[in-house]
């Protein structure tokens, strides 16, 4: 018997991969926001993970809306991802759990505005000597669910005919983007752009 196979969502697979690093730090640093400006060199690997993964889609995400495309750089990424999807920077995501809500692409709606998470993964990744305190649980949970946000739209066909599985185990989509179905053991779910 041959071994029968499917495309992969690789982006999708990378961001459940960095979920479940952003988890394991919930047994030692609880989320909460009087811990919001707690740093370690674990959230540092989260917080570049994500943002570097961000980095990536952005681009190939630009290229899809655009096959001419050559944004490079987030105020790029903001001016071809906001005219494409205009309610991006409005996007939240939740983490139930700990009773949160995100909205990382926020700043966006700021004419030359960079999300904080982002300023703060760049003074991580070009300095981490001077700016390691950058690595915090706020900017690390902002990454992660600004990836969150890019993947979905990424791979927008696939995450509103509930082929985007397994479910994350952190993060869900605000009341606006959840279209309230799942099915079955799979953890199918259907998101709403």
């Amino acid at each position: 018997m041959g071994i029968q196979t499917q495309t992969g969502i690789p982006h999708w697979t990378y961001l459940l991969a960095i979920e479940r690093d952003l988890g394991e730090i919930s047994r030692y640093i609880e989320f909460d926001n009087r811990n919001f400006d707690c740093f370690s060199i674990e959230l540092a690997k989260v917080l570049l993970s994500a943002g570097a993964e961000t980095d990536v889609v952005c681009k190939q995400l630009c290229k899809k809306v655009n096959n001419k495309s050559r944004a490079g750089k987030i105020g790029d990424y903001r001016t071809e991802l906001t005219k494409a999807f205009p309610s991006i920077s409005n996007f939240g995501v939740k983490l139930p759990r700990f009773g949160m809500s995100l909205t990382p692409w926020d700043e966006w709606k700021k004419r030359g505005g960079v999300p904080f998470w982002w300023t703060g993964y760049n003074k991580v990744k070009h300095h981490r000597d001077t700016h390691y305190y950058s690595a915090s649980l706020k900017n690390a949970l902002n990454a992660v669910a600004g990836l969150f946000v890019m993947v979905i739209y990424f791979y927008k066909e696939k995450a509103e005919s509930g082929e985007l599985t397994p479910r994350p185990q952190l993060l869900t989509v605000d009341e606006f983007h959840d279209d309230g179905e799942e099915l079955g053991a799979s953890g199918a779910y259907y998101y709403k752009l």
